[in-house]
């Protein structure tokens, strides 16, 4: 079996465990930790309007992605790409809170099959990455991090119609946790 074959067979049943558990156990927020949720999302503090508002309109995905990324893990930032009037896909961040376990994934919303790459790495001079790429029609990821340099990390999301095309549709390469 190739490596693409596991990864659409892990992604299947990652798909379907997901789905199962679907708002019963999406990953819920105390008041001590400062988070509050959003239709059942919960969204870190340090989340902004922006990803707030794109919760409230996709709580499902939102949700869905959640579960992807598993217990413990807030969103901290959903942001439609390349932009909110020419949507192709939304990239989902989730932390720990702590700053010491980052999650991305990225949703494709062109409702075809399209080649997505999906990074994260470490905030440091030779980072540790986690990637995960190939011809999808449901998304890229999750790609997790963790430990000491968690803080400030980079995610880069790009798609193209397929691997060997120029043009890219989406090409975000930007922070991945906050760096204040």
């Amino acid at each position: 079996m190739s490596i693409v074959r596991k990864t659409t067979a892990f992604r299947g049943l990652a798909a379907v465990a997901a789905v199962a558990t679907l708002g019963i156990t999406a990953p819920q927020a105390s008041a001590a930790d400062g988070a509050s949720t959003v239709a059942g999302v919960a969204i870190s503090p340090k989340a902004s309007k922006e990803t707030r508002a794109v919760a409230a309109a996709e709580p499902k995905a939102a949700q869905y992605m959640a579960n992807l990324c598993g217990s413990g893990y807030t969103l901290w930032m959903a942001q439609r790409l390349p932009d909110a009037d020419n949507r192709m896909g939304t990239l989902f961040l989730y932390d720990n809170g702590d700053d010491t376990a980052a999650c991305a994934i990225f949703d494709n919303n062109t409702k075809s099959a399209k080649y997505m790459k999906l990074q994260l790495c470490e905030n440091q001079v030779s980072p540790n990455c986690s990637v995960d790429e190939g011809t999808y029609s449901q998304y890229a990821g999750p790609v997790r991090i963790t430990g000491n340099y968690v803080f400030c990390s980079k995610v880069t999301a790009l798609m193209k119609n397929s691997a060997g095309s120029g043009s890219y549709l989406v090409n975000r390469v930007g922070y991945a946790t906050p760096c204040d």
